[in-house]
């Protein structure tokens, strides 16, 4: 019986493990829509800053990045890059944050947003 339990949640383990590389390889094609003014995989700023160690980043904070005033204060008003901020900003960034610079209109799927995230997620410090 132990043995059955112990195949059950390593199956269980595998399959979760497998499901969540494919959800960051599929964020990694979607984020190719980001790519023309984003970095993830190193800490570089473009037109937009540096989105490696994103996760958990208060907004409006990446040295050497000039924020819009909006996202500024976002950060000073305590927002900080989680999954469910992200979720939304990625939605809607000129909803969320009025006044943004940010130009891009925003990812409609719900899938590829949880995708783009679990791929942002492999670069947080």
């Amino acid at each position: 019986m132990r043995t059955i339990a112990f195949f059950a949640v390593a199956s269980f383990a595998a399959f979760t493990n497998q499901s969540h590389a494919q959800d960051a390889a599929a964020g990694e094609k979607v984020f190719m829509k980001c790519k023309v003014c984003h970095v993830a995989d190193k800490d570089q700023n473009k037109v937009g800053p540096s989105l490696n160690g994103v996760i958990g980043r208060t907004a409006g904070t990446h040295p050497g990045f000039s924020y819009s005033q909006a996202m500024v204060a976002a950060g000073k008003s305590g927002t900080k890059w989680d999954e469910p901020t992200l979720t939304t900003y990625l939605h809607d960034p000129k909803a969320m944050v009025k006044g943004t610079k940010m130009a891009f209109a925003g990812l409609k799927d719900d899938k590829d947003v949880a995708n783009v995230i679990a791929y942002l997620k492999q670069f947080s410090k």
